[in-house]
């Protein structure tokens, strides 16, 4: 492909076509662009006339990405990263925090804590956007991390593959719900999983990180109760245990407020460790998020 044709190509037309992968439809990619339907249909159409293949295949519900999509797509997704890095990065150095921050976040970690610190961030450098990918699974996760599209990893356990630089914040406490009324609750002594074995569970999306973090304790305490409901938030979970469908095990930090009464110890106690990966040669904004993750609160309940 000629200089001259790859100049008229630009990081604009790299995003559009970013956005209708990842939205599927040309209509529903505009809206999310804020731009009209044919005007983006001419962009696309102008990008694989410059490319010489097709990246999409039109089909009445929508489009699908081509072979030569797929490959174009990956390359393209780390020029717009690029890109947004350096401009952050000369704001930056002009003493201007600015730009965007990519963080993915496990089920339920820092439910209490990142929000306080999204808060100050905003107080300080109120021009830095910060773009949560929450309660990936392991496989999203992993893609994530392969595409270098991530700054920063709030996690239990670094994902495969990943390079970033770890810094432990603390550990993250697990603690049972039960509904309100439960005779186990009275006491307010500490209860071991055992003591729920004939109780109905409820559990979280197969696959994600949570579930099987709560599988591997059944399956080492020699438990199999009955799942009765499964959820995908532990705002979720923790409502339909209030209104008694069963119980549950959940990160101590992540229960709503209001719901702190049905929230019982465990014993052992159950802890994981809370680590943040920054991406090596961080820029001034994970710094500045680093800074505030560190003056968090990240041991015991934070709850009893």
């Amino acid at each position: 492909m000629s200089c001259r044709r790859w100049s008229r190509l630009n990081l604009r037309q790299y995003e559009y076509a970013l956005a209708v992968a990842d939205e599927g439809s040309m209509t529903a990619a505009a809206e999310r662009l804020r731009v009209t339907q044919p005007s983006l249909s001419q962009q696309i159409g102008t990008l694989e006339k410059h490319l010489g293949v097709q990246l999409f295949t039109r089909t009445p519900s929508g489009v699908t990405v081509t072979v030569a999509g797929r490959a174009f797509l990956a390359e393209a997704k780390i020029a717009t990263t690029a890109s947004r890095r350096a401009i952050t990065a000369a704001r930056a150095a002009n003493g201007e925090l600015a730009g965007e921050l990519i963080m993915a976040v496990h089920m339920g970690l820092g439910a209490r804590q990142l929000p306080q610190v999204l808060g100050q961030l905003r107080n300080r450098h109120p021009k830095l956007q910060v773009t949560l990918h929450e309660e990936p699974d392991p496989a999203d996760m992993e893609r994530l991390v392969r595409q270098g599209t991530l700054d920063m990893v709030l996690v239990h356990r670094i994902p495969a593959g990943c390079t970033f630089d770890i810094h432990p914040l603390g550990e993250e406490a697990y603690v049972a719900v039960l509904p309100k009324g439960h005779p186990l609750l009275s006491n307010g002594a500490a209860l071991r999983l055992e003591d729920l074995a004939s109780e109905g569970w409820i559990r979280f999306r197969r696959a994600s990180l949570l579930d099987d973090y709560l599988a591997r304790l059944l399956a080492n305490a020699g438990l199999s109760p009955h799942t009765v409901a499964r959820a995908s938030q532990i705002s979720t979970a923790v409502r339909l245990v209030a209104q008694g469908l069963g119980v549950t095990v959940v990160p101590a930090s992540a229960i709503p407020e209001g719901f702190e009464e049905l929230a019982c110890p465990l014993l052992p106690s159950l802890t994981e460790p809370v680590l943040v990966g920054v991406r090596r040669n961080p820029g001034s904004a994970e710094t500045a998020m680093l800074d505030h993750l560190n003056q968090q609160n990240w041991c015991g309940t934070g709850l009893l």
